[in-house]
C-alpha cells in the first residue's frame, strides 16, 4: 500500500504537470484582470471547463480503455479514429505545443534580452525532442523532477502577491463572469489534453507493475484529484493577482505582459529571472507530455505504420516553425477549433462515465452529434467570415434562445435530444452495430500491430 500510494502522488505531480502548460499560467490572470471583484464566479466556471472535465476526462478514458479511440468507439471505430487524430492535432503541433514554445520565447526570454526568436524555438524543441524520444520512464521525469521546480516558482509569485497585493479588485462590467470563466476555459486544452493523456498514465502504471484495472482505476483517481487540488490552488491565485492588478494596467494588456507584470508587482523588479524558470517549467512539462502523446497516438492509429520516434521528431521541426508566430496568434487560430470540439469531447466524457445507465449504443452517437451541430455553429461564428456571418444569422440566433447558451451550455439540450432520439431509433428501426462489434473492428484493423507505448495492451485484449 506504500508503494501504491507514492506512485499515485508520483502519477498525479505528473498529471499536473502534463494540464500546467502556457494556457494555464496565462489565462488565469487575464480572466482576473476582465472578472474584476466577480472574479471568483469567473473562478467557478473556469473551475468547470480547466479542473472537473479534465479530471474526469482522465477517469473516463481509464474507464473506457485507456485511450481516446475506446472513449469514442460507441460512435463508431472510423468516428473514433478522425475525432482522436482531429483532437491529437490540435493539442501537439497545430496549437498547444507550439504555444508553450512562443510563451517561453515571450516570458522567459525576451524580457531577459534581445535573441532570436527561432534559435530560442530550436534549442526549446531540442530539449523536448531529448525527453521524449524514448518513451519509457517519461512519467518518473516528468513527475520527480520538472514538478517541484515548477510548484516552488510559482508557489512563490502567488504567495508574494497575495501578502502584498498591488490594489483591491474593481468593479467589472462583466455581465456574466461564470461564463466568461466557463469558456475561457476552453483555451487550457486541457480537456483535450485529458483524453488522449489516459495512454500514457496507464502506460507508466504498467510500466509499475499495476496491471489490475480496478487498481489502475483507483490510482488515477487519486492522482486525478491531487492534480485538481494543485491547480485550483494555483488557478484562484493567478486569478486574483490578476484582479488585484487592474488598477495599474489597460485592459488591452497583453496575456504574456500582464504576468510579467504580476511577477514583479508581487517579487519586485529584478524577479524576471524566476518568471522565466517558472515559464520554462511550465511549458516543458506539458510539451513532453503533449508529444509522446502525439507519437503513441499515430503509431497506434497507423497500426505501427507512422513510427512513434518519426512522429515525434517531426512535431517538434513542425512546432519549431509555428511557435514563431506568436502566443496572441496562435490563441486567435484556436478559437473556432476549440469551441467546435470541446462539446463534443464533454459528452463523450459524460456519456462514458454514465454508460451502465444509458442502454443503448447508439445514444452515444446522437449525443455527439447534438452537441457537434452546435459546436459547428458556434464555430462558423468564431471565424467571422462576413457572408456567412451573415446567412447563418437566423441560426445563431436560435442558438442564442437555446437553454443555458448564455452560461456555455447551449449545446446541452441538443446532445440529450439527439441522444434520446438515437436511442430509440437505434433500438427499434434502425440497424444498429453494437459496441462489441466496434471494439472489435477497430482493434483488428487500426491497433492489431501497434508497438507504441500501449501496444503490447491491445495485443493482450486482441488475444483474450
Amino acid at each position: 500500500m506504500k508503494r501504491q500510494t507514492k506512485d499515485s502522488i508520483v502519477l498525479g505531480a505528473a498529471l499536473f504537470a502534463m494540464f500546467f502548460g502556457a494556457g494555464n499560467l496565462i489565462f488565469p490572470p487575464a480572466i482576473g484582470l476582465t472578472s474584476g471583484n466577480q472574479w471568483l464566479f469567473s473562478l467557478l466556471g473556469f473551475f468547470i471547463t480547466g479542473i472537473c472535465l479534465p479530471v474526469l476526462g482522465v477517469l473516463a478514458v481509464s474507464k473506457a480503455g485507456g485511450t481516446i479511440s475506446e472513449l469514442a468507439l460507441k460512435v463508431g471505430p472510423k468516428f473514433a479514429v478522425v475525432f482522436g487524430s482531429i483532437v491529437v492535432l490540435a493539442i501537439g503541433p497545430l496549437l498547444a505545443i507550439p504555444r508553450t514554445g512562443a510563451t517561453v520565447y515571450e516570458i522567459g526570454v525576451a524580457p531577459l534580452g534581445s535573441v532570436n526568436p527561432l534559435l530560442v524555438s530550436i534549442i526549446y524543441f531540442s530539449v523536448t525532442l531529448f525527453f521524449v524520444i524514448k518513451p519509457s520512464g517519461i512519467i518518473d521525469k516528468i513527475g520527480k523532477i520538472l514538478t517541484p521546480i515548477l510548484l516552488v516558482v510559482i508557489g512563490t509569485i502567488i504567495v508574494g502577491g497575495i501578502l502584498h497585493p498591488v490594489a483591491q479588485p474593481v468593479a467589472s462590467k462583466l455581465e456574466n463572469a461564470f461564463s466568461y470563466g466557463f469558456l475561457q476555459g476552453y483555451q487550457t486544452m486541457d480537456t483535450l489534453v485529458a483524453i488522449v493523456v489516459g495512454g500514457i498514465i496507464l502506460s507508466s502504471l504498467v510500466e509499475k507493475g499495476y496491471t489490475d484495472s480496478k487498481r489502475q482505476f483507483r490510482m488515477t483517481t487519486i492522482a486525478g484529484l491531487m492534480s485538481g487540488t494543485i491547480l485550483l490552488l494555483i488557478y484562484g491565485g493567478l486569478m486574483y493577482l490578476g484582479a488585484t492588478i487592474s488598477t495599474s494596467v489597460t485592459p488591452e494588456i497583453s496575456r504574456t505582459a500582464l504576468i510579467l507584470k504580476i511577477t514583479q508587482a508581487a517579487l519586485g523588479p529584478n524577479s524576471l529571472l524566476v518568471i522565466s524558470v517558472a515559464v520554462s517549467a511550465a511549458c516543458l512539462t506539458t510539451s513532453i507530455g503533449l508529444t509522446a502523446i502525439a507519437g503513441d497516438f499515430f503509431e497506434h492509429v497507423s497500426g505501427g505504420k507512422i513510427p512513434y520516434k518519426a512522429t515525434v521528431i517531426f512535431v517538434c521541426i513542425f512546432s519549431t516553425v509555428m511557435s514563431v508566430v506568436g502566443v496572441d496568434t496562435i490563441v486567435e487560430i484556436a478559437v473556432p477549433l476549440l469551441v467546435f470540439v470541446y462539446p463534443i469531447a464533454m459528452v463523450l466524457i459524460v456519456f462514458n462515465l454514465l454508460d451502465r445507465f444509458l442502454p443503448y449504443a447508439a445514444m452515444h452517437k446522437g449525443a455527439v452529434w447534438g452537441a457537434g451541430l452546435v459546436g459547428a455553429v458556434d464555430a462558423f461564428k468564431a471565424l467571422n467570415l462576413g457572408f456567412i456571418n451573415t446567412l447563418l444569422e437566423p441560426v445563431y440566433k436560435i442558438v442564442e434562445y437555446l437553454p443555458l447558451a448564455k452560461y456555455g451550455f447551449a449545446w446541452l439540450l441538443p446532445a440529450l435530444t439527439f441522444s434520446l432520439a438515437f436511442g430509440l431509433l437505434g433500438e427499434y428501426i434502425m440497424p444498429r452495430l453494437s459496441h462489441e462489434k466496434n471494439v472489435e473492428y477497430f482493434r483488428k484493423s487500426e491497433c492489431e500491430n501497434a508497438e507504441g507505448i500501449n501496444g503490447n495492451n491491445y495485443k493482450k485484449e486482441l488475444e483474450k
